[in-house]
């Protein structure tokens, strides 16, 4: 089994890829999207969606909102991201 951050969700690292993928951008456009220049780099990223890294709290919350689901559904191994993401406000759950 993969090794990941603190025993965490094992899912994490590709939900995270997968949203970035899903709005069609780069890591380092991921950064500016997250608005997180001043807390995060490229590189953390890329960390994240190797699983090498996990996000801070905020910074998952962040993901979270982008793509409008719940943080629930970023960190439970269980739950499936939407088909299509971003969620629209009236099919959030």
């Amino acid at each position: 089994s993969r090794k990941t951050a603190r025993n965490g969700p094992l899912r994490l690292a590709e939900k995270l890829k997968r949203i970035r993928e899903s709005l069609g951008l780069s890591q380092s456009e991921m950064v500016k999207r997250l608005e997180a220049e001043d807390l995060i780099t490229r590189t953390h990223i890329a960390n994240y969606e190797r699983g090498e890294r996990e996000p801070t709290l905020p910074i998952l919350l962040r993901y979270a909102r982008l793509v409008n689901v719940y943080m629930e559904v970023l960190v439970d191994d269980e739950l499936e991201l939407p088909a299509e993401l971003p969620v629209k406000e009236e099919n959030r759950r």
